[in-house]
């Protein structure tokens, strides 16, 4: 019972300290700034601020009561909640100044460096190929664990941090995704480990009251990169489960890599804003907000609960495989039809 109080805890946290967050945010200037991309009415931002501050005290009050933590693991949980404080302070920044995307993305890594450098490091894989368990490991040098960690967590924070254009969408998506990661660490009795995802869930349903259509709050830069951090993190911090976050977040991974290699190919920074992805092209299709913030939901819940229940290396492989297919082939088909829809207006102009 102990773990699921972090869940209490932060949901409660979290519910009551956003119109904290909000009114802060108003009151000082913390706001959406205009943009074509973005639509009056400015919505207050710092929604990430009452996320992390449910998280940390949730964690901070129901680690200390496991009866089974250790010394690696309280390290772990010191470098998640410094890392997750640094992207915070420097989103919160970005939300009021908007700060180049170099300082972003310096902020991400120094971040990431910090949990690595706690323990929470990716030092080996399972290879789904090896006939035997004692073969299955792969084990990484610390230089290339290090860089390859720095890359999952940078990589998570950006794919949030993208998610994050409909209102509900990053938060309950994150929310999915943790409870997916807290019952695989209930099944493998990872019950110390527990208690993060369970915090992250809890704080992310207490916000989303305020942040689904019309949303009244939103995640900000600090909200949508702690998600995509401590995301990741938790995803490392009881031994890797790359293949259970990767299927419960396909949709919005795949569609990130698709964003970035276009953008890049076209010349553009990768980081450079506009309205391609996945959830802008449905809206440009003509599905509501809520329609399409429901069905990622479902779509994680569905890929979550798949990661689950499928019990050999083989299989997650093959279920990541088709999912990757699947999803590239459902964005090329919405970038073809969306493009179809502008090419008439375009021809009437000329």
């Amino acid at each position: 019972m102990t773990p699921f109080l972090a869940f209490v805890i932060a949901f409660f946290l979290s519910y009551f300290a956003t119109p904290a967050a909000t009114w802060f945010a108003k009151r000082f200037g913390f706001t959406d700034r205009p943009h074509p991309r973005r639509q009056p009415p400015l919505k207050p931002r710092l929604g990430g601020v009452a996320i992390y501050l449910a998280f940390v005290v949730a964690v901070a009050v129901v680690y200390p009561m496991m009866p089974d933590r250790t010394q690696v693991e309280t390290l772990k949980m010191a470098g998640i909640a410094a890392g997750g404080l640094l992207v915070v302070l420097v989103g919160a920044v970005d939300d009021k100044f908007e700060l180049p995307p170099i300082a972003q993305f310096t902020a991400q890594v120094a971040a990431a460096v910090i949990a690595a450098a706690a323990g929470v490091v990716i030092d080996q894989v399972t290879n789904p190929f090896a006939g035997t368990v004692e073969d299955s490991l792969v084990h990484f040098p610390g230089w290339f664990a290090m860089v390859f960690t720095v890359f999952w967590i940078v990589g998570a924070m950006n794919t949030i941090n993208f998610l994050d254009g409909v209102d509900g969408l990053a938060a309950g998506v994150v929310a999915v995704a943790a409870l997916v990661l807290a019952t695989h660490s209930f099944l493998l009795g990872q019950l110390t480990i527990m208690v993060l995802p369970l915090a992250v869930a809890g704080a992310c349903l207490g916000f989303l009251p305020f942040n689904f259509y019309p949303s009244k709050a939103t995640l900000g830069s600090c909200g949508s990169l702690f998600l995509g951090f401590a995301v990741a993190a938790m995803s490392v911090a009881g031994g890797t489960k790359a293949a259970t976050l990767l299927l419960v977040l396909g949709l919005p991974v795949v569609d990130t890599g698709w964003t970035i290699a276009r953008r890049v190919l076209s010349g553009q920074s990768p980081f450079a804003g506009d309205r391609s992805h996945l959830h802008h092209r449905l809206l440009s299709l003509g599905l509501r907000e809520t329609q399409i913030v429901l069905g990622m939901y479902a779509a994680s819940l569905v890929l979550g609960l798949l990661s689950l229940a499928l019990s050999t290396r083989m299989a997650k492989l093959y279920a990541i495989g088709l999912m990757t297919l699947a999803t590239l082939v459902l964005v090329a088909t919405l970038a073809y039809l969306t493009q179809r829809r502008r090419l008439p207006s375009s021809r009437s102009r000329d």
